[in-house]
């Protein structure tokens, strides 16, 4: 075969030809109808991190102008830079500190966030209100606006998107996956309400795992807020927050900002280590936080075994099995953590596969052998049992044994020795190990006389293991809300020999004697404390929240439920209150008879008046019933019942009533017995 031919005559021409064109092989279309030349090679980086800009030029080889431009742009470096390395615009601005102004040095701070020319460069005199735009532009790739990827090329903002690309419109999510669903986190928001003392001065508000994002904490009280922190390898810190202003804590970027009676703060993350918010005790009054973040799911299912095909083509199926998989410390556990998220779908074990239809030539299906793609024995284990106490440490237990699940999906136990390749999973842990309820006794109120021998009260409260009031105390052990008293002043006649009772607001009595609600593993309704009365004398009105609340005893928090997962009576959110005669109410009672003994109208205790004397018996022995508080009218020296005209009509409390009896009725005998029908309590 020749190797080369002879030249034709029209062959130099046609040689020349194909020299040009191939030497505009890196033209686009745009650039050959505009006559421009190849783009030039990229620029080095503007940035060496951080996010930063590239550009390349190109030469028009008209004698007229060309249409369109001469520059294009790129990112690069889009890599996170050291937290040591600073903020860009603040190294542009302090790159002046050497530099006289108006003929004095300054130590310049960066003006970030300007909407009406954010790529100039505006910094602060440290210490000053002066301002001044050290240059008109500041370097490729330094960031528009603070929370923004978009950055200023040329004196211009583009828009960058989360894929670092330029016009790019792509957005993380609050999970902080680029263009995603949000799908990988959830949001956690709540509140806390102090309840700190003397013999309590810190507690904690809420434990914000690592990775989280997008943190918020206002803090409205006197009190004070501080952080604890723990990496994943253990090390742990703490930061006091002392003043306002951006720390780095464990490589994560806080924003906090302090004001006389509220304190912020702020962290966008993701968290580089588990933050635990912990509050100071600074001042008589409580304090609320209010709190929002977003909390990656860290447990995910993790397909792995995919066994082969049972069929060549034609369709067969493929067995595959799926572990729960913990992202941050990248080990298998159990399958309990995955199933905490309701996101969480577990893979199904049995997919389609080999859909292609079978070659036609020979139109045989090769079936693999049943073995290749049979699943191996596993370890299965049932549900944990309820926990033996419901506080002060109990135990739960659960039976685990070895199962073998076929093609088809059924499961059947098998010897333990086939699961022996992977370790027995426990059967029994401990649970509900935090302190039980118990009793708080508050400082005694003073004595109801002036003089003689009177009453005194104080506040007995059951508090939980997080400080918040609660039912469960033992009511043996609840020490005694009232004692006598004893005022060395003489008085100027004799006083009977009873000590007088104190004039409790019977809305306060009823607070004493309605049980607090404690939140369980079933759905119950949860009473909040009630609030201040809306008038300072007189009948007013007082609220308090009520929620349908059950208690996840696996992570042992609380969670909201809609009203109609919560079965018996809801409790009452409003009642009315009275606060005390107002200015020029006319007393029931001869002051004269009064004034030598009780030293004026203001000591004198109104002789009748409404109290509740406990509940009614309950409705139903088990299965929940109802209490009513039993109202009578009383002489309040002599203790003794009186006529219920005696006592002001406006004053009678309204009715109050207490679910009782909630244990579930036992089961009924099967001989001899018919079964109601079921009755819907919704």
């Amino acid at each position: 075969m020749e190797c080369c031919r002879r030249a034709t005559p029209g062959t130099p021409l046609l040689f020349l030809a194909f020299l040009l064109l191939s030497s505009r092989t890196a033209r686009s279309e745009e650039d050959r109808d505009g006559l421009w030349d190849a783009w030039g090679p990229w620029s080095e980086c503007s940035r060496t991190c951080g996010g930063g800009a590239s550009y390349s030029l190109r030469r028009c080889l008209s004698n007229k102008s060309c249409e369109g431009r001469n520059i294009r742009y790129r990112t690069c470096s889009n890599v996170d830079c050291p937290p040591e390395a600073g903020d860009f615009r603040a190294q542009q601005c302090s790159a002046h500190n050497d530099v006289k102004h108006h003929g004095q040095f300054y130590e310049w701070l960066p003006v970030s966030n300007d909407p009406d020319n954010p790529c100039s460069l505006k910094c602060q005199a440290k210490g000053t209100t002066l301002v001044v735009e050290l240059a008109p532009k500041v370097l490729d790739g330094t960031r528009c606006y603070t929370e923004s990827l978009d950055m200023c090329i040329s004196g211009l903002c583009q828009i960058v998107g989360c894929d670092h690309q330029l016009g790019s419109t792509m957005k993380e999510d609050n999970c902080g996956v680029c263009n995603g669903d949000g799908s990988t986190c959830r949001l956690v928001r709540g509140q806390y309400k102090s309840q700190l003392s003397a013999t309590k001065l810190d507690d904690t508000v809420v434990a914000i795992p690592y990775g989280s994002r997008h943190i918020r904490l206002v803090l409205k009280g006197p009190d004070h807020l501080y952080l604890e922190t723990k990496t994943l390898q253990g090390a742990k810190g703490e930061s006091s927050l002392s003043s306002t202003g951006t720390f780095l804590v464990d490589n994560s970027s806080v924003d906090f900002q302090k004001f006389p009676d509220k304190e912020i703060l702020r962290m966008t993350g993701p968290l580089t280590a588990d933050f635990i918010v912990k509050i100071h005790n600074s001042g008589p009054a409580d304090s609320t936080v209010q709190f929002i973040f977003y909390q990656p799911i860290i447990h995910r299912w993790r397909e792995t075994d995919f066994f082969p095909c049972s069929a060549t083509c034609g369709g067969g199926y493929q067995l595959t099995s799926a572990e729960c998989y913990d992202l941050r410390s990248n080990r298998v556990v159990a399958d309990q953590y995955c199933h905490y998220y309701p996101e969480n779908i577990k893979p199904k074990p049995l997919q389609e596969c080999n859909l292609d239809p079978c070659p036609a030539s020979d139109g045989y299906k090769q079936i693999m052998p049943y073995d290749l793609y049979h699943p191996l024995p596993r370890w299965e284990a049932t549900p944990w049992t309820a926990c033996s106490s419901s506080c002060g440490g109990g135990i739960q237990s659960r039976a685990v044994s070895c199962v073998e699940e076929d093609i088809q999906g059924h499961v059947t136990s098998v010897e333990e020795w086939k699961c022996m390749y992977t370790p027995k999973m426990p059967i029994v842990q401990p649970c509900n190990i935090f302190d039980c309820p118990k009793w708080l006794a508050q400082e005694w109120s003073p004595c109801t006389v002036t003089c003689g021998q009177g009453l005194r009260y104080r506040v007995v409260l059951c508090i939980d293991h997080r400080g918040m009031h609660t039912g469960g105390c033992s009511p043996k052990t609840k020490p005694h809300i009232k004692e006598e008293c004893i005022i060395p002043t003489p008085c100027y006649k004799p006083k009977e020999k009873l000590p007088v009772e104190a004039k409790l607001p019977w809305y306060k009595q009823a607070q004493e004697l309605e049980e607090g609600a404690a939140v369980s593993e079933e759905p119950s309704f949860i009473p909040e404390a009630w609030s201040a009365c809306t008038v300072t004398c007189g009948v007013g009105t007082q609220v308090r929240m009520v929620r349908c609340q059950v208690l996840l005893s696996f992570s042992q928090s609380v969670a909201d439920l809609p009203v109609d997962e919560c079965e018996g009576p809801k409790p009452a959110s409003q009642r009315a209150c009275y606060a005390g005669p107002c200015n020029g109410e006319a007393p029931e009672f001869n002051p004269e008879e009064t004034d030598g003994l009780f030293g004026g109208l203001q000591d004198f205790d109104e002789l009748y008046d409404w109290e509740y004397e406990g509940f009614t018996k309950c409705s139903e022995s088990c299965g929940g019933g109802v209490q009513e508080a039993v109202v009578s009218c009383l002489n309040k020296q002599t203790r003794e019942p009186a006529d219920e005209n005696l006592c002001v009509t406006s004053r009678r409390p309204p009715r109050l009533l207490k679910s009782c009896s909630l244990d579930p009725c036992p089961a009924r005998s099967r001989v001899g017995w018919a079964w109601t029908a079921c009755k819907d309590l919704g």
